[in-house]
């Protein structure tokens, strides 16, 4: 689909193949199958961050070896692994399988092109101008229900984060740290992502395996701090990821489910344009979505931190304690579809970096360099579909599950953005329609930050 903007305010050492704990990882698909079954037999979390594992398809840190609090029989650990990979497949399908996957979703999706609008009754100009040109309306107003899913991803006041009653795994991960000779663990796999993130070097969604995203975070973090960008974990590195972090900051906390959590409007996305457009909001599809955008998580590794959990008010579940925010200032970016990474700069020092989806084979970015010229939370989205005397177009409501997500900062090339995802797990491995896609976290951190006419290289 191809989408005009009308908006104004609109290696951790020698990794070089996955290091996931395949109990723990959740798998990389670009649609959302919610709740997860797959992962309701396998092994409990505590007893496998217990295990001293080494696989073949999961490379040492610094090819060296880890010696972890208890010690399986040999035997039993193959076991273990090998009902896991049964039960739960391997992050093993390839970027290219993915982009191909998305793109082929793109193909079937009813929307032949669309446009971010900032309300529903936004309107091109008819004078020929630049199609991008719009005026504010003057009452413009988001709804109670459009603004909680935002509120509800970067509002952490009044809730209540705790380490009471955290189980082994989570006390595991928590008090995780790097050395020399260390071999993969799921404990320190969670950390590393953590302190990327908190770091603002984003991994995407945190998942327990380190994948594509996790292994450029690593070098994207390197890159910031003017160290050696080898991708690969030493002293030096753990040293600047953890130097301005509190040393019993927690990586996974509790938090107790409120009121207002359990009564945020949730309901399923339908399928097709039309059907979208009947929806008073996209919402999220139900609490555990909610809750794994907020916490910047996969939405699988959280249902296994919370296995029979049943989301009721006042009860705890464990979640990742996530970063503050960045507060620097945005004036130039660069996203770079070889490196899927959209790199931020203040002025020459890059301050924050997002895995980001540009573009694809089929419909692909502009090269050049451009300005952001207008933004906007909760963006509308008018999609047509079909051509000619077929043609139709649908106002699509705000959310979370909108085609461009929760945020739509437009560039002065004209129906080319930056944007949100509904699919925040596919992000650097889906494609996109021309734009910059970043998951609704991410992209509300960029839209928080930058400067109206900073400029965009994209590359």
């Amino acid at each position: 689909m191809k989408i005009k903007p009308l908006i104004a305010s609109m290696s951790i050492a020698a990794l070089t193949a996955s290091v996931s704990l395949n109990a723990l990882a959740a798998p990389n698909d670009n649609t959302r199958n919610l709740p997860v079954s797959a992962g309701d037999n396998l092994p409990d979390m505590a007893v496998l961050a217990s295990l001293d594992i080494q696989e073949d398809r999961s490379q040492s840190i610094d090819g060296n070896t880890l010696s972890t609090s208890k010690k399986q029989p040999a035997d039993r650990m193959s076991k273990l692994i090998d009902k896991q990979d049964e039960q739960l497949q391997a992050d093993n399908i390839s970027a290219e399988e993915l982009t191909r996957k998305d793109e082929q979703s793109e193909r079937n999706d009813d929307i032949s092109e669309g446009q971010a609008l900032a309300n529903p009754n936004s309107q091109l100009a008819d004078n020929g101008a630049d199609s991008l040109g719009f005026e504010s309306p003057v009452n413009e107003q988001q709804s109670v229900n459009d603004e909680s899913s935002i509120k509800s991803i970067e509002n952490k006041d009044g809730k209540t984060y705790t380490t009471l009653n955290l189980s082994n795994y989570a006390q595991q991960v928590n008090s995780a740290t790097w050395s020399p000779n260390m071999k993969v663990n799921s404990a320190m796999t969670i950390k590393m992502q953590a302190l990327l993130d908190w770091n603002h070097a984003s991994p995407g969604p945190v998942d327990g395996g380190w994948g594509m995203n996790s292994r450029k975070a690593l070098t994207n973090f390197q890159t910031m701090k003017g160290l050696p960008a080898t991708g690969k974990m030493d002293q030096k590195t753990w040293d600047a990821l953890t130097k301005n972090i509190p040393a019993n900051k927690p990586v996974l906390v509790t938090y107790t489910l409120t009121e207002e959590d359990i009564n945020t409007n949730f309901a399923t996305t339908p399928a097709g344009s039309e059907a979208k457009s009947k929806m008073k909001g996209l919402y999220y599809q139900d609490i555990k979505e909610m809750l794994a955008e907020r916490f910047h998580m996969d939405v699988r590794y959280l249902d296994k931190l919370n296995k029979n959990k049943k989301y009721q008010v006042g009860e705890t579940i464990t979640v990742l304690n996530t970063r503050k925010p960045l507060n620097e200032r945005i004036n130039r970016i660069v996203a770079d579809k070889a490196t899927k990474t959209l790199y931020a700069y203040n002025d020459k020092k890059l301050v924050a970096t997002y895995p980001t989806t540009i573009g694809s084979d089929a419909t692909p970015s502009p090269q050049g360099t451009f300005k952001i010229i207008n933004s906007v939370k909760m963006p509308w989205y008018k999609a047509t579909v079909g051509e000619g005397s077929d043609k139709k177009v649908h106002m699509l409501p705000p959310g979370p599950n909108n085609p461009v997500g929760v945020v739509w900062m437009g560039l002065s090339k004209p129906s080319y953005g930056i944007h949100g995802s509904p699919k925040p797990e596919g992000i650097s491995r889906q494609a996109s329609a021309g734009c910059v896609r970043l998951t609704n976290w991410d992209v509300l951190e960029v839209y928080a930050n930058i400067e109206k006419g900073a400029t965009v290289e994209l590359k």
